[in-house]
């Protein structure tokens, strides 16, 4: 990657063999990779945080320090939370950027007593219904943001509902509540789709979903997604620092003759089969590629 600062939402955990889906355990080598790919934060308040419990979560955040690369939105203890404020802030560039991360849930389990505090929740109903909202904890936690001064404040949130095109009524409520207090930026995961994207008449950003980096891409829909490029600039004259503009690059999972996955951009992918390229896509992914890329460009307007 060549942005300044890349951010990832990291939806599993790291606590040794066996590897796979069902626990959602991921060999280390993972993030070596994304070490070296440029990656510089994982987001890790998601669905599958403690899938293995308290032993899973503090696994993973300590692989993930091992590996040189910096969580957020998670902890092992509630001691870890207070000290950390719920927060990272990041100088990318002279720019403080002050990253928050919270999930609407994690699979339907809950905190163990004595580790409430542990992972960044946005609903205080989070193992059933959804429904009430942790203001409470959301207003903590941006409040010692606050107290920072960062230029600018970005919030990563896993939320809404999967394989939906369209956002919820509480994602509404958190997104004014979120704007309201200091967030110029929230960025979505969990549904699997790309959705809607928007910047308000303040200049405050709002992707609702990027859909998934990688996956196994079984589902129709998740097989293509974007890379979200944000451009914040700062006026040196004023000190003033705000969002002002973002790029969408479209992606695309496909699997070789032996069924190892890859992702390729979908323009230059297109255009490379077109082209008549020796290593083109299959006109079968092509046609695929070609829905997709039609699909994207709808789902970022909310269409």
């Amino acid at each position: 990657t060549d942005a300044d600062y890349t951010v990832l939402n990291f939806e599993g955990i790291l606590c040794g063999s066996p590897y796979g889906s069902q626990l959602a355990s991921a060999p280390p080598q993972v993030l070596t990779a994304l070490y070296n790919s440029g990656v510089d934060m994982l987001q890790v308040a998601n669905s599958k945080i403690i899938n293995n419990g308290m032993f899973g979560l503090e696994s993973t955040l300590q692989s993930i320090q091992n590996a040189g690369l910096i969580s957020v939105g998670a902890y092992a203890t509630n001691r870890d939370y207070s000290s950390s404020g719920g927060y990272v802030i990041q100088d990318v560039g002279g720019v403080r950027v002050a990253f928050v991360a919270f999930t609407k849930g994690m699979d339907g389990m809950a905190l163990p007593e004595g580790s409430e505090n542990c992972v960044n929740l946005l609903y205080e109903d989070y193992s059933s219904n959804y429904k009430k909202i942790n203001t409470t904890k959301i207003k903590r936690v941006l409040r010692n943001v606050a107290n920072q001064n960062p230029d600018i404040t970005i919030a990563l949130l896993h939320w809404g509902s999967e394989y939906n095109d369209a956002h919820g009524a509480t994602q509404e409520s958190i997104k004014s509540l979120m704007l309201s207090n200091g967030v110029d930026a929230i960025i979505g995961t969990h549904p699997h789709y790309v959705q809607k994207m928007e910047m308000n008449s303040d200049g405050q950003f709002i992707a609702y979903s990027l859909g998934d980096f990688i996956s196994d891409a079984e589902r129709a829909g998740t097989e293509y997604s974007v890379i979200l490029d944000l451009e914040i600039t700062r006026d040196n004259l004023t000190g003033e620092t705000k969002i002002t503009g973002y790029e969408c690059t479209p992606i695309f999972t496909v699997a070789d003759e032996k069924g190892v996955l890859k992702v390729v951009r979908l323009r230059e992918a297109i255009s490379a089969y077109e082209a008549g390229h020796v290593n083109r896509a299959t006109k079968e992914n092509y046609d695929k590629m070609v829905y997709a890329f039609d699909r994207v460009e709808k789902r970022l307007k909310g269409e």
